[in-house]
């Protein structure tokens, strides 16, 4: 049997990460992946090719360029899949790449097969043409990521049917797709191929769209998602779907009935936890496949750690990165990383781009915060112009009492790179006061965050105006 001082389960971002600040410190590491290829679900079917998807839909689409130069801008009249996928092959195809290097470069020893427990410390690797091999490990990271969440009662036999890691196979670009699902997957994808000319129906059983965003800038991207000509049917849900020669046969529980080529079920993700044996070794699972952690990321067998999807809520890659070298410090007491950042970006790449970090006006009244708000919209900015983007915006929410930046969310081109500005003021206490006494370059849209505190310190001196009983400032 190999002994290990590491075994990582999984080479998606968590696990590549966890192997790597291990062997960094010079612990002898293994990384069992069942899949060909590595890089888990962040690299081959989830984060970076949607991400990629999306900047081949605008490339094709040209909806960047559309007014901007008295060009009527169309869809590409013979746009094949292969045109729509290749440049999605080739960053993947890279980016798996760099983490093979990774591992090499850390001499992680990696091992094909699918992984289970043996025993709390014997990680049995099952190997279809060259045997089972049995591997020991002192510590043990769980980071097995999520899979698609399929209902039971849905024939995925269908290959008009997908989910959003098998839409990456799609065969046609669609005339028509139905989205169940309005979550963050449903609503990037929707938008994807909304912008392709696809018609789009989005279906999902709630009022709003992405309800842990601020209520304004939800309703800014429902606007803009209504703009892309996608048909929102909010609050519905599906009731029986019939596939025909002809198309799939949608009915709602409105009663309303659509037929569409494809749909896209984004109902979704469970943690992939099925067939690593938990409950041998006590540790328990959730109804969604999540397994339960402590602050350092240890499962109740403590040399045993579980960092990523697998834990559940936030489920970012960002995240799962430093989850996975947080626990890794703690196995090893290697005093480096002791606590992932309480305060994380959250970025929706839909069109337009969404982001957020921090509290929103509806957590601010719950929690009885006296708040203000700033905003500038990206029509008012150089830059904006320059690029076409008519409808960003940056909204900052601050504290009445002393200006100190609460949250800050933005919807528009740049909007997750823009966020971590924010982020930085927020992780430091800062006031709006920084973004006032801040040079910015012009023209960017960073200079957008000093006119949203202007009117942030306008609002405000109205509002105290207001309350001494005299006039309002202008």
């Amino acid at each position: 049997m190999e002994r290990y001082d590491l075994i990582v389960v999984g080479s998606g971002p968590a696990g590549e990460k966890g192997a790597a600040q291990a062997a960094y410190f010079g612990r002898r590491v293994a990384l069992v992946e069942r899949a060909e290829e590595l890089g888990g679900a962040g690299i081959n079917t989830g984060t970076v090719p949607s991400k990629t998807l999306r900047e081949t839909a605008l490339y094709f689409s040209g909806l960047k360029q559309r007014g901007l130069y008295g060009v009527d801008y169309t869809v590409k009249a013979d746009l094949t899949v292969r045109d729509f996928m290749y440049r999605e092959k080739d960053v993947v195809q890279a980016l798996r790449t760099l983490v093979v290097d990774n591992l090499a470069r850390h001499r992680i020893q990696r091992v094909r097969g699918t992984a289970s427990f043996e025993d709390p410390h014997t990680i049995r690797v099952r190997r279809e043409e060259v045997g089972d091999v049995l591997l020991h490990g002192d510590v043990i990271l769980i980071a097995t990521g999520s899979t698609p969440s399929r209902p039971r009662n849905i024939d995925f036999e269908d290959r008009r049917l997908y989910d959003s890691d098998t839409i990456l196979h799609i065969d046609r670009i669609p005339r028509s797709l139905a989205v169940i699902g309005a979550g963050v997957i449903g609503c990037e994808y929707t938008t994807i191929f909304a912008a392709l000319g696809v018609s789009v129906t989005l279906i999902d059983g709630r009022d709003r769209l992405l309800a842990f965003l601020d209520a304004e800038i939800s309703g800014l991207l429902r606007a803009r998602i209504e703009a892309l000509s996608v048909d929102l049917l909010l609050p519905d849900g599906v009731a029986r779907m019939e596939p025909t020669p002809e198309a799939i046969r949608v009915t709602l529980k409105s009663g309303a009935t659509i037929a569409v080529d494809c749909v896209l079920l984004a109902a979704g993700r469970m943690g992939t936890t099925a067939g690593l044996n938990l409950e041998k070794i006590g540790i328990p699972v959730g109804d969604r496949g999540v397994i339960t952690v402590n602050e350092h990321y240890q499962t109740v067998v403590p040399h045993i750690y579980a960092a990523g999807d697998v834990i559940g809520f936030p489920a970012l890659a960002a995240t799962s990165m430093e989850q996975a070298r947080v626990a890794m410090v703690h196995a090893f007491d290697l005093k480096y990383k002791t606590g992932v950042a309480p305060i994380f970006p959250l970025a929706v790449y839909t069109i337009p781009e969404v982001a957020m970090v921090g509290e929103t006006e509806e957590t601010c009244r719950a929690r009885g915060i006296d708040y203000c708000v700033g905003r500038a919209a990206y029509r008012q900015n150089a830059r904006g112009q320059i690029m076409g983007d008519l409808t960003g915006q940056i909204k900052l929410v601050f504290r009445a009492a002393d200006k100190v930046l609460l949250g800050v969310h933005i919807i528009g081109e740049s909007a997750s790179e823009l966020i971590h500005v924010a982020m930085m003021v927020l992780h430091t206490g800062g006031t709006i006061d920084i973004f006032i006494h801040t040079v910015f370059n012009y023209p960017t849209l960073g200079e957008a965050y000093k006119y949203a505190a202007y009117d942030g310190l306008g609002a405000l001196a109205r509002r105290q105006a207001s309350t001494r009983g005299g006039p309002p400032a202008t």
